[in-house]
């Protein structure tokens, strides 16, 4: 079988940049599963989005980096363990992706894809009626390199978030998605500004630079749903 030689130094490239990079190495050290720990830090110490108590929902969230990092925050007896606090849990986290995640103490996992009716009638069961105060969503798609439709996977992703956080979100919680730079970013801000009070885009340091995506950050929605945690998409609004 030929090897694409050009594939194998890209790859060998990739995996040097990895090795050596300071956040794989900060992960490591503090006990996290991905550097990705870094860039919800950094947008939390940013807006100061979480405080102990609160209900968190995770989409996206294999392999399990941010569920870690919102479940230190929440167990502050544990502050200085890093990425494997355990004990005391302040708060309750709500995580989901269609990926396995390993367990989490405290963690509540739903393993399904977001885009379907009975996963997400899953995810609406366990949020149980609670009003969440924040929603952050990694979601991305596996990206095809066909432009337009890799768009408009992302645009639907977002967009399920979006409806997710405006039927279960506080009138003052925040969504946090990630979103990439291109032809699509422009309506996706424009649709968080028609949903919330204030939207502010920001780029963590752990995101690489060669990287297109950012965050989209949205706070306090302007018209919040007429009841807080009613199940999304269950017909009740039906004539």
């Amino acid at each position: 079988m030929k090897i694409d030689s050009k594939s194998k130094k890209i790859n060998k490239a990739w995996l040097n940049d990895h090795a050596n990079d300071t956040y794989v190495k900060l992960a490591k050290r503090e006990g996290y599963r991905a550097r990705a720990a870094y860039k919800l830090k950094e947008i939390d110490e940013t807006l100061g989005l979480f405080k102990p108590g609160q209900t968190v929902v995770d989409l996206g969230s294999a392999p399990g980096a941010w569920s870690q990092y919102l479940r230190r925050r929440f167990a502050p007896k544990a502050a200085g363990t890093g990425g494997a606090a355990v004990g005391e849990l302040l708060g309750t986290i709500i995580a989901l992706d269609i990926l396995p995640m390993a367990p989490i103490e405290g963690v509540q996992f739903i393993q399904g894809d977001f885009r379907e009716d009975a996963v997400l009638a899953q995810l609406n069961a366990t949020v149980a009626g609670r009003a969440v105060d924040v929603v952050v969503s990694d979601l991305a798609p596996n990206l095809t390199g066909i432009h337009d439709a890799d768009a408009a996977r992302i645009e639907h992703l977002i967009e399920l978030a979006l409806e997710f956080a405006q039927h279960h979100l506080k009138p003052t919680g925040t969504l946090v998605a990630k979103v990439f730079h291109g032809s699509g970013y422009n309506p996706l801000v424009a649709l968080f500004k028609q949903q919330f009070r204030v939207v502010k885009p920001l780029k963590p340091k752990a995101s690489r630079d060669k990287s297109a995506e950012t965050y989209l950050i949205g706070i306090g929605l302007k018209i919040a749903s007429p009841a807080v945690g009613c199940p999304v998409g269950d017909g009740s609004n039906s004539a």
